[in-house]
């Protein structure tokens, strides 16, 4: 207590307090190219709470979410019975993060988590997507007793070291080398994987069974192929579905729409965490987890500090529980057809939208040069700055005129992915169609506030 008898910490009074210096704060002190980014595309909101699909501003608007924190919101926000459950872990008491015994949480999830993949064995907790990846790759090199992990080109796993030596993007990797042994292979290019396999020091090859740049799904019967490849050449398939999985695609793991497909090691993390703890798993099969484990001497030979604790557990497991009650992964498939028929139906009418496509809901919305002479023009004045402006000019008006925030897919890609809360309904559909629809019209229609705001971000470009 102060001496006027308050508490000495009241979050809800610092946040009145200090809440409207959100965007300096993190000039001064944190990323400064953030706030610098987001002014400068109009994206510098102001929110003020969040539940579901939707966020509201001071003013009492709303905003349809259509990136879900990049996945992490697959409940959307603050679903109540994850609310709820931790509340209750808080509440419990716990002795937690004893590190020396065993809590019966982390065995629960674990339990669950596994009785969807009947091929897989163990798990180990982390604490992000790119720390269930980093787990993946020492445990399938250490496995194997190969160095070299494959990775396919345009792949995103992760930003720490390990992880960056699979990222198929240069721009992320650039200026951090050296990074571990690696080679980039085409997805959907059974040769070249079977060429870099015959070497004989592969450990495995890491894959999205849908890739979050651009929205790029693995060919049929290729993830079938290549773990058929990859066994016989004592190598393992590890299925990145940090983004993909707990229900994204319209199956509870996107690798699980090929039959025949059981990944060796499997990575998971974003939605699990139910949007509140960050948590991340790696799981795979027994006799890799009892390689790694070989004696009591390497009990803790990977281990993380925070991983299993209570609260991420209980997060899991409520959103486990939530996925199945509320039939979760039936919503993503049925929402995600919906959404990408009514979509696709609009590519003959604009000629700057070329394709859409994805599974369940994660759709990848891609524009493609114009016929017309007039639209020629202006596309080609974008892509002489730099590519994939065109498709930012579509993502700015989205949240500016109809307050639906998305995303583009990636650097220098025009495509714009929809990665939503599993929970949206033909409601959200009905909304996002008829706001894209008008940012359409207007893109084909010369509409001057869209393109002079093109010409703005030409000069950016230029400028960079």
């Amino acid at each position: 207590m102060t001496a006027d008898g308050t508490e000495r910490f009241d979050l809800t009074r610092l946040l009145a307090e200090r809440g409207g210096e959100r965007y300096d704060l993190h000039a001064r002190h944190l990323n400064h190219q953030l706030p610098r980014m987001l002014r400068t595309i109009g994206f510098d909101k102001v929110y003020e709470r969040a539940e579901g699909a939707y966020f509201w501003d001071a003013e009492g608007r709303d905003y349809l979410d259509m990136l879900a924190g990049f996945g992490v919101m697959g409940l959307g926000r603050h679903h109540p019975v994850v609310r709820k459950a931790l509340h209750d872990v808080l509440d419990a008491s716990l002795a937690d993060l004893t590190r020396f015994d065993c809590p019966p949480l982390p065995g629960l999830l674990a339990e669950r988590l596994l009785s969807y993949t009947p091929y897989l064995d163990r798990v180990f907790f982390g604490n992000s997507g790119t720390e269930a990846v980093e787990t993946a790759l020492k445990f399938a090199r250490y496995a194997t007793g190969r160095p070299r992990v494959l990775y396919c080109a345009h792949a995103f796993h992760g930003l720490t070291v390990g992880s960056l030596s699979v990222n198929g993007e240069n721009g992320f990797r650039d200026g951090f080398a050296p990074l571990l042994p690696d080679t980039p292979v085409p997805l959907g290019d059974l040769d070249a994987l079977e060429r870099e396999l015959r070497r004989g020091d592969v450990a495995g090859l890491i894959v999205e069974p849908v890739q979050g740049k651009g929205v790029h799904e693995a060919p049929p019967g290729y993830l079938r192929a290549a773990q058929d490849l990859l066994h016989r050449h004592k190598a393992l398939l590890i299925a990145d579905e940090v983004q993909t999985g707990i229900g994204r695609t319209g199956a509870f793991y996107a690798h699980q729409h090929e039959p025949g497909v059981e990944p060796d090691l499997v990575c998971v993390a974003k939605a699990l965490s139910g949007g509140y703890v960050p948590v991340g798993a790696t799981l795979g099969k027994d006799w890799i987890f009892k390689k790694v484990y070989s004696s009591m001497d390497r009990v803790l030979v990977h281990s993380a500090s925070f991983g299993s604790n209570a609260q991420a557990m209980a997060a899991g497991l409520a959103v486990l529980a939530v996925m199945e009650d509320e039939g979760i992964v039936a919503n993503a498939r049925t929402t995600g057809e919906l959404l990408r028929s009514r979509l696709a139906a609009l590519v003959d009418k604009y000629e700057l939208l070329h394709d859409v496509r994805g599974r369940g809901l994660m759709v990848g919305i891609e524009f493609g040069r114009p016929r017309s002479l007039g639209l020629r023009g202006r596309w080609t004045m974008l892509q002489a700055a730099r590519k994939g402006l065109f498709a930012q000019m579509v993502v700015v008006p989205l949240l500016q005129k109809h307050r639906i925030l998305t995303q583009v897919s990636g650097d220098e890609v025009e495509v714009i992915k929809l990665i939503p809360p599993l929970i949206i309904g033909e409601r959200e559909v009905d909304r996002f169609v008829t706001a894209f629809t008008a940012v359409m019209d207007e893109a084909h229609n010369g509409g001057s506030l869209m393109w002079d705001f093109g010409r703005n971000l030409v000069k950016q470009a230029m400028t960079r």
